[in-house]
């Protein structure tokens, strides 16, 4: 017969407000009258259970946030296996096993050591087992149990924004929606209305509204206008516990700003406006501005201005200023204060984007008066015509009046006037004008052909106010006059051929008048009548402006006459008939049988074979070349070998070489030795020039040694005389070197080079014994030795 064993989890049910049980499949309403027992035999499960009501109490309760003082109560575990007797342990395991939750390892009930928060954690799922404490073997089955959290109202709903910013356009009508809010509750949302939250609004009624389910603003004042009010600060609550009281709640601001629309036309502040403008006022230049105001802003604002109406209309114009919203009035056309003095213009001001939503508001423009009184002011002349354009004959006596301007003040006290013609213009002075009446007259002679336009200038001053001024250009034509007589229109040079038959034609001629024809011009040709009947020609004119010359006998000899000068008259067919005598010159040449030339000169025939001038000026320039070629080759040839050694930029004869060096002064008496300056035995023997390869070598050649009594005189003269008869020396200036010292003078050597060559001190107390012209130098060396012996 098998044996079973049962485990029995008991949970009390005597302090409600700690904790309690549910079923799982059924929940009931109140709490179980008895305790109820899970029964677990050997590794099967069975539930035993009331009759009639189905109890599963594998699961509870237990409230959240307990404030008590003691652990909280939540259950009891009891196997049937415990007789009482101490034998058995009972252990519990799982979420927060040990720490938060612990159990009386002799009795079986559980605790919780803390204060639980559902919203951290909603369930616990703990084991429980029965052990035998001598064994330390179960004695039941682990048995699986959960604790539920059980929520209360402890949070507060929180909106998802501290804060919010919204905005809509004004004058919107009632229910516009603005913006929608949204709070949160941590609390459990199953169980009661603790997460149940509804809106309210604390601040910013009566303007706006807030559904209370959703969170929704919308407005709720009719035409709120952002001119009068333009920021809005609204307050919502969000309550749980759906509004009911002792619920939690939060609440937010909301920003609402009202955007503008054009609902408001421009106006001006006054009806008329003043200006004044002076009658020098240049075209496009402003004379004053004006301005609408409009309570609108940006693009709603932005005005345009137009001038409607005014005897101004054509003289002004407006324009609008986009970054201050001015209408600026300029001129259009120059002011005459003398022609008109008030100008009076309406001016309107109209928005560019009207909506049309709010045309009911009236007229969207606005208009005013504009008043401009034009300012008299001292004025130049005026001349009767921008410019002047006259004529004049070029044959015209000096003095000849050849035109008129005239200028006049246009002020009201008409000064006069005096001209005069800017000298700038009219270099030559080929022009003068009378400074009272205006009248251009000529001062020098005419030319047509040197220059046809005379552009000068003509200046107009008040007498009593030199600086006003005015100018005015002045273009003068020179007419033509039939004063040049024609021309060859080139020098004519021909030949004719010795075997050159009668009435052939040589040359054509044509010719050029300098003169202006409007008909077009008409020459004559004609031989002149010293050589009309004794010449060797003839010469027929064309008619056309040219004519031929023709032979009139058969043949020529250049023997007998080489060359001819044929003069030749020309004349033309204007008014007053203009003639010249050209001349055209004709050689004797002979030709081959097809009349090609082949020589012009007498000597030509005598040398047939002989060159022309031009072959024989060629052949000795080709000559000269090639001497000039031949000579700079050599000249480059000589050089070359001549060219030096060593080429460098410190070439001793072009340069000077600086070495900065310093010496040690008196005591170093290691750098060189000073009796080698002194001693002209010890310089080197002469040597070569190394700059240039020398062309005849010579054997060195070694200077006598000057003998220590030498006089400076004669080692100077000796070694002069040396270098005069040295063959080998430059042919040019350079630097010669003795390296010698003489014996000095009696008062001895005054350097202190010497003092190297001793060990000694100097002593300079004899300096003072040479007389004032050595004093400075006695104090200086004097003073020396004081140095050495302090």
């Amino acid at each position: 017969m098998r044996t079973y064993h049962c485990f029995w989890l008991l949970f009390w049910a005597g302090q409600p407000h700690q904790s309690f049980l549910t079923p799982l499949s059924k929940r009931t309403s109140g709490f179980p009258e008895k305790e109820k027992v899970l029964v677990l035999s050997g590794n099967s499960r069975r539930e035993v259970h009331r009759s009639k009501r189905s109890w599963m109490w594998n699961q509870f309760f237990l409230l959240e946030e307990y404030t008590g003082t003691d652990y909280q109560y939540v259950g009891k575990l009891h196997s049937d296996q415990d007789k009482g007797d101490g034998s058995l342990k009972y252990i519990l395991s799982g979420d927060g096993a040990g720490d938060l939750f612990i159990i009386n390892e002799n009795t079986g009930d559980i605790q919780a050591t803390k204060r639980l928060d559902r919203e951290e954690k909603p369930v616990y799922i703990l084991r429980a087992q029965a052990i035998n404490r001598r064994t330390g073997r179960p004695v039941e089955p682990e048995s699986e149990f959960i604790i539920k959290i059980h929520d209360i109202n402890d949070n507060e709903p929180m909106f998802t924004k501290d804060v919010y910013n919204a905005s809509i356009p004004e004058m919107s009508d009632v229910g516009t929606f603005v913006v929608q809010v949204t709070a949160t509750d941590a609390d459990d949302p199953t169980y009661g209305n603790s997460a149940k939250v509804v809106y309210s609004i604390l601040q910013g009624q009566p303007y706006f509204s807030v559904e209370s389910e959703t969170g929704i603003i919308k407005t709720a004042l009719l035409n709120m206008d952002r001119e009068n009010r333009e920021q809005y600060q609204v307050v919502i609550q969000a309550k749980d516990m759906g509004g009911q009281m002792g619920g939690l709640s939060g609440t937010t601001t909301v920003n609402i700003t009202l955007t503008d629309v054009n609902d408001n036309p421009p106006r001006f502040p006054q009806s008329t406006y003043q200006f004044r403008a002076p009658e020098s006022t240049p075209p496009d230049s402003p004379v004053g501005r004006i301005k609408a105001n409009d309570a609108d802003v940006d693009e709603n604002a932005e005005i345009e201005y137009s001038i409607t109406e005014g005897d101004g209309y054509d003289m002004f114009g407006i324009t609008t200023d986009k970054d201050t919203q001015e209408g600026i009035i300029t001129v259009k056309k120059a002011l005459d204060f003398e022609n008109k003095s008030l100008y009076i213009l309406k001016v309107e001001a109209t928005n560019t984007h009207v909506d049309p939503r709010f045309l009911y508001l009236g007229p969207f423009k606005d208009s005013a008066t504009v008043r401009i009184q034009v300012e008299d002011v001292d004025e130049p002349p005026v001349f009767s015509r921008p410019a002047y354009i006259m004529e004049v004959k070029e044959d015209v006596p000096i003095n000849s009046v050849i035109g008129t301007v005239t200028a006049q003040d246009p002020d009201a006290a008409k000064n006069p006037v005096k001209y005069s013609v800017d000298r700038h213009t009219d270099m030559d002075r080929v022009f003068n004008i009378n400074s009272g009446n205006g009248s251009i007259f000529t001062s020098k002679p005419l030319d047509r052909e040197t220059l046809l336009w005379h552009n000068i200038t003509v200046i107009a001053a008040e007498i009593n106010n030199p600086k006003q001024s005015s100018r005015v250009p002045v273009f003068i034509k020179v007419l033509d006059v039939n004063d040049n007589a024609p021309e060859f229109a080139m020098f004519y040079e021909t030949f004719v051929c010795e075997n050159a038959k009668a009435e052939q034609l040589i040359q054509t001629l044509s010719a050029v008048d300098k003169d202006d024809s409007y008909s077009g011009h008409q020459f004559s040709f004609s031989l002149a009548p010293e050589a009309a009947s004794s010449s060797n020609f003839t010469l027929q004119d064309n008619r056309d402006n040219t004519a031929g010359i023709f032979t009139r006998k058969t043949r020529y000899n250049r023997h007998e006459m080489s060359t001819y000068f044929l003069p030749v008259v020309i004349s033309d067919n204007d008014y007053p008939i203009q003639s010249s005598t050209e001349t055209v010159t004709i050689r004797v040449c002979a030709c081959d049988h097809r009349g090609k030339m082949l020589s012009c000169n007498a000597e030509a025939l005598i040398h047939p074979t002989g060159l022309s001038t031009g072959a024989l000026i060629a052949i000795l320039l080709c000559i000269i070349i090639l001497l000039v070629t031949v000579v700079l080759f050599a000249a480059l040839r000589r050089q070359r070998k001549k060219e030096p050694l060593i080429i460098s930029k410190e070439d001793i004869r072009d340069n000077i070489v600086s070495y900065n060096d310093e010496g040690g002064g008196e005591e170093d008496t290691q750098a060189f030795d000073i009796g080698t300056l002194r001693n002209p035995e010890a310089i080197d023997d002469n040597k070569l020039r190394r700059d240039i390869v020398p062309e005849t070598l010579f054997m060195p050649r070694r200077t006598a040694t000057a003998r220590d009594n030498t006089d400076v005189r004669d080692f100077i003269n000796q070694r002069l005389k040396e270098n005069d008869t040295d063959p080998t020396a430059p042919p040019y200036d350079s630097l010669a070197t003795y390296a010698y010292e003489g014996n000095g003078s009696v008062a001895e050597s005054l350097s202190s080079l010497e003092s190297v060559t001793t060990d000694g001190d100097q002593d300079y107390d004899y300096l003072s014994d040479w007389g004032p012209r050595f004093k400075k130098l006695a104090d200086m060396y004097g003073a020396m030795d004081s140095d050495k012996d302090s």
